[in-house]
């Protein structure tokens, strides 16, 4: 066990590792000096982690922002929350979920080389989640730990391949080549953001390409307007939670001071996001090339989610915004049902729902960023509310997954076992 912690855990599911030995074993593949090889590695994975810790940042003044909006609209129900599940499933099947994560990846190499599926998944934490996913569901119909392992691994590893390509025609709108993918398990989602935007819009209206009156024109400028977007948002959640709350949480920090620093925080966590994007993307596109080449010919990298936020950081503000929207409108429907309440969580909402904004823009400009992001809000919370009940049949409850292409998965593979297994 502890030398499979050490593959799994200290390397598939850290994705700069990953990302960087890909860099690595490229660029050895195409022969290059060893000071390229060196240099182009050790770029990769800086980079990754200065986007890394861009999101990190960017979680922390989120969920400051969460905890303000929950204590001011008294809210209580579900967190659909990936990393939450993922934790208590570890608790309970931490061995099987590590063993599918690991042969999954090897399956996801065989299936980018031996089919038309050529995406090489390297988003290690979404594999982990995802791994986790098919242990719950797979326990929940009563298998043993080695069929759980053996049908979880194959799912993962063709789940890894082929779900990229359901973006990946997009996914060419916003890049502009056929270079990298998305490894983001909500590609169902994107992929429909991309189509309504087709419907909805015109590519040409992109939101980069606004044209404001007078003052407005401020917004054009995306470090402006998420700024200020976002501000509104901390000061009407910080309002509703009254001045005593908002203190506790600062330390201390004036009430109405401290909206206005979350918001500059989570504005610079978006830049440093996109300068990291922009600086491993230089790299590990190369160094793919090798590996492209030599070992699995066409191979794509299947990249995390904000490798996209450069191409249109407008979009992912107006993005996040209406799917967040879209999910408070869910929470008030669900309420009013008597059904499961999925709360919006703030975190998962943004990275979600800016990208779906940044797909919708690609095919059809504002407003495709502004109806994509809003369905894709309701989706991330209708979906986690199907799946939750499967959740409760092995012990886990509060928590459920809000990403698309796990509830597929899951209510299929549950609700198709379901037929075999007695």
């Amino acid at each position: 066990m502890g030398l499979l912690k050490v593959v799994v855990f200290d390397v598939l599911s850290s994705a700069p590792i990953l990302v960087g030995l890909m860099a690595l074993m490229g660029l050895l593949i195409q022969k290059k000096s060893a000071v390229k090889v060196i240099t182009g590695t050790i770029k990769t994975i800086v980079g990754f982690l200065i986007f890394s810790s861009g999101a990190a940042l960017g979680v922390t003044a989120l969920d400051s922002f969460q905890q303000l909006f929950a204590k001011g609209f008294g809210l209580t129900g579900v967190l659909p929350l990936a990393e939450a599940v993922t934790a208590l499933a570890q608790n309970k099947f931490a061995t099987v979920v590590s063993l599918i994560m690991f042969i999954g990846f090897i399956c996801n190499l065989l299936v980018a080389r031996f089919t038309k599926f050529k995406y090489i998944f390297l988003t290690g934490q979404h594999n982990l989640y995802l791994a986790a996913l098919l242990t719950v569901v797979l326990k929940a119909l009563g298998l043993g730990n080695a069929i759980t392992i053996l049908i979880g691994s194959i799912i993962l590893g063709f789940a890894a391949a082929i779900f990229p390509a359901i973006a990946q025609p997009y996914m060419r709108k916003i890049t502009k080549n056929d270079e990298i993918a998305m490894g983001h398990y909500v590609t169902l989602a994107y992929a429909l953001s991309g189509w309504i935007g087709s419907k909805v819009g015109n590519p040409e209206q992109s939101t980069e390409k606004l044209k404001l009156p007078g003052w407005l024109s401020i917004f054009k400028d995306y470090v402006v307007s998420v700024s200020i977007s976002i501000g509104a948002f901390y000061y009407i959640s910080a309002i509703a939670a009254g001045k005593e709350a908002v203190e506790t949480l600062s330390g201390g920090v004036n009430w109405l001071v401290y909206p206005i620093f979350q918001a500059f925080t989570f504005t610079a966590a978006l830049y440093i996001i996109i300068t990291g994007v922009r600086m491993f993307l230089g790299e590990i596109v190369p160094a793919f090339v090798g590996i492209s080449e030599k070992l699995i010919p066409n191979a794509k990298p299947a990249l995390d989610c904000p490798v996209v936020f450069p191409y249109a950081p407008t979009a992912t503000v107006i993005g996040f915004i209406s799917a967040y929207i879209g999910g408070l409108l869910c929470m008030v429907i669900f309420a009013a049902m008597g059904v499961t309440v999925i709360i919006p969580v703030a975190i998962p909402y943004f990275f979600i729902g800016a990208t779906a904004g940044v797909f919708g823009n690609a095919t059809g400009g504002w407003k495709g960023a502004i109806a994509g992001g809003f369905v894709t809000g309701i989706l991330i919370a209708v979906g986690p509310a199907l799946l939750y009940p499967i959740m409760g049949k092995i012990g886990l409850s509060g928590t459920t997954f809000p990403e698309t292409d796990f509830v597929a998965v899951g209510l299929v593979v549950y609700y198709l076992g379901k037929l075999f297994v007695r």
